[in-house]
């Protein structure tokens, strides 16, 4: 079963995200900011990282740029999942090493299309 770690600080974004990845068979383990995002990586690096930009204590792409650091952290598929939907912010994440960009609100299809392009389904 492969594992993904949804990183948001709603709890209401983890708990959907939780229950869509489930239905996809995803082992899914949970952070509320990167730096506790950046714990769970050392503890066992996920195959998939869905991850907000706008959080408390370590944004996204700040623990982005410390995961691509990591020891095999070249290794998970992440994919930025959050409300910043202009050309720069997206530009500056798949700079940083994100492999996808998706919008919040989002649903199964969402997910599912952009997990399936990222070859994880």
């Amino acid at each position: 079963m492969k594992t993904c770690l949804v990183v948001d600080d709603s709890k209401v974004v983890r708990i959907l995200a939780r229950r869509i990845l489930e239905e996809l068979n995803f082992d899914v383990s949970e952070a509320a900011d990167g730096r506790a995002a950046v714990d769970e990586c050392e503890k066992g690096m996920p195959d998939a990282i869905l991850l907000d930009w706008n959080m408390p204590i370590m944004s996204g792409i700040e623990f982005l740029q410390e995961l691509r650091q990591m020891k095999g952290g070249d290794s998970p598929i992440v994919v930025f999942c959050t409300t910043e939907n202009d050309m720069d912010h997206i530009k500056e994440a798949i700079t940083n090493g994100a492999n996808e960009y998706i919008m919040k609100p989002f649903d199964t299809e969402i997910i599912q299309s952009k997990f399936s392009q990222a070859g994880l389904l």
